[in-house]
């Protein structure tokens, strides 16, 4: 299957919200949900896209509220992805599925483990942010200078942070691979810096242009939803977790998958010399664990 081989569709969510979806790959194969990024978009990676169908799997984005083409959630919470997932699968016509997401992407698989075991069988975050004032972990420690700056003026003026996300998206879809490795100067390890020079680097200027193309409003409320109450707790969590990160990673350092690897029950942590997007080159194993896991259950349930 061509990696271009990609369906677009709308999916009406309660509310009259709709989300804009990206499917690729069998139309009867299993699905694996994917969580974008913040900012980022419905765009899926082609390698990701090529590797789901030659293991027979759907791969399936959507533009969170507020991105792309999906009707912006004010005030939206991490938890309200639960209504989102539940949409898109019943559009689907699926009973159970596994999901991952990466960095401000993270959270929001770990929501639907926690709040809908019935449909989410696994779940595996990509250097996933951790919440804000939980003990054990420093939020913004070790993280790179913008990313501690946005975080900063978050927490202290709302409106101020929201008219610099506005400002920052008019400058993002108008970057090149080039300009957005100054841009990110700050936030960009060496692997990090290494994989923008090739095909992810496009894949992501691609990705920021399509999700901020509406204008920065999801991006300003994932930064909201980051820094306030997620709407579960990730102890709460009973299906397999898998947690990827990478040790020299600028954007979300570290500590941040230690301590959701300690909070989620018999999560599985796995670390890498990986940075932060170079992350997305393990995205063939974690694909491999998540089926594993869907597949064995199917027998299990279907013997049983």
């Amino acid at each position: 299957m061509a990696t271009t081989d990609v369906a677009t569709r709308l999916v009406q969510v309660g509310g009259g919200r709709v989300l804009t979806v990206d499917i690729a790959g069998p139309p009867e194969g299993e699905v694996i949900l994917v969580h974008h990024g913040s900012p980022g978009s419905r765009l899926l990676y082609g390698p990701a896209i090529a590797d789901a169908a030659a293991r027979g799997a759907r791969l399936v984005g959507y533009d969170r509220p507020g991105y792309g083409g999906s009707t912006r959630l004010p005030g939206r919470a991490v938890a309200d992805v639960v209504a989102d997932l539940r949409a898109i699968a019943a559009a689907l016509g699926v009973e159970r599925l596994v999901t991952w997401g990466l960095s401000g992407g993270g959270p929001h698989p770990l929501a639907c483990a926690a709040l809908a075991p019935d449909l989410v069988a696994a779940v595996a975050t990509f250097a996933s942010v951790g919440p804000l004032g939980v003990e054990g972990l420093d939020f913004p420690g070790e993280m790179g200078e913008l990313n501690v700056e946005s975080f900063r003026l978050v927490l202290e003026d709302p409106a101020a942070a929201a008219a610099q996300d506005d400002a920052d998206a008019e400058e993002l879809v108008r970057l090149d691979v080039e300009g957005l490795l100054a841009e990110w100067e700050s936030i960009l390890s060496p692997p990090d810096r290494a994989v923008l020079a090739g095909e992810a680097g496009l894949f992501v200027v691609d990705s920021l242009r399509l999700g901020l193309a509406p204008g920065a409003a999801g991006y300003s409320d994932d930064n909201l939803a980051f820094t306030r109450p997620w709407g579960f707790d990730p102890a709460d969590i009973a299906v397999p977790c898998l947690v990827l990160q990478g040790d020299q990673d600028l954007m979300v350092p570290p500590a941040h998958g230690e301590w959701l690897a300690r909070r989620v029950p018999g999560a599985t942590l796995r670390r890498s010399d990986d940075g932060h997007l170079s992350l997305l080159g393990e995205v063939a194993d974690v694909h491999e664990w998540l089926l594993a896991v869907l597949r064995a259950e199917r027998e299990v349930s279907s013997t049983g």
